[in-house]
């Protein structure tokens, strides 16, 4: 029987540019949730940005984490800035109806001018954290920074990992029954490669072995 690895293709990633690394990261580890990262900066404005290196940490604390990637110029994200400014944030989470809006607040806006407006969103107010939620979102968690990990020499293709508490959560009555989320009310889409997204369809179910 041949040996199934023999046939595999080799990639040194080390060896690659920043640019082809990422592709295949991209494309690798898929699907991808979208953190849709809402902040404020040190004037008040708004700020709001997808992104897709996203997960939860654990639950005790109940903490999140996302990682946003530097530009192509080797400038830090906006979210980045505000954070770091006032340690608070909201990740807020898409479901499919919100897809076009969410992509909307991806463009390369000027620093200081907020997404919310641009994408024809609405700010709702938090609980416990200055930045605003979006009110469209099915779901909204309050989170104040814990710390922020560099990764990388800095400028283009480095980043950081942004890891939070979160304080308060915000649901939908659609989404939300007796403590549990009813997924197909919630609607969620992820991230793929390049331009392509996915929702969440064909659910199977697995109960953790017993030994």
């Amino acid at each position: 029987m041949p040996n199934p690895k023999s046939s595999h293709v080799e990639v040194d990633v080390e060896k690659l540019p920043f640019q082809e690394a990422y592709k295949l990261i991209i494309g690798s580890i898929v699907p991808r949730p979208i953190a849709w990262v809402s902040t404020v900066n040190k004037s008040g404005v708004s700020n709001l940005a997808p992104f897709s290196f996203f997960n939860g940490v654990c639950s005790n604390p109940p903490s999140v984490l996302f990682c946003p990637v530097n530009t192509p110029e080797g400038r830090e994200k906006d979210t980045l800035v505000n954070i770091r400014d006032n340690r608070q944030f909201v990740v807020n989470l898409v479901s499919r109806g919100l897809a076009e809006k969410m992509n909307q607040t991806s463009a390369n806006y000027p620093f200081g001018i907020s997404e919310f407006k641009e994408a024809g969103l609405t700010e709702g107010k938090c609980k416990k954290v200055k930045p605003p939620r979006v009110l469209e979102a099915p779901i909204s968690m309050e989170c104040e920074l814990i710390e922020i990990v560099k990764v990388g020499p800095g400028g283009p293709g480095s980043g950081a990992v942004v890891i939070g508490k979160i304080l308060h959560m915000h649901f939908d009555p659609a989404v939300y029954k007796d403590g549990k989320i009813l997924i197909e009310a919630f609607d969620p889409i992820a991230r793929l490669a390049g331009s392509a997204y996915c929702p969440v369809r064909d659910i199977f179910t697995l109960d953790r072995p017993k030994l």
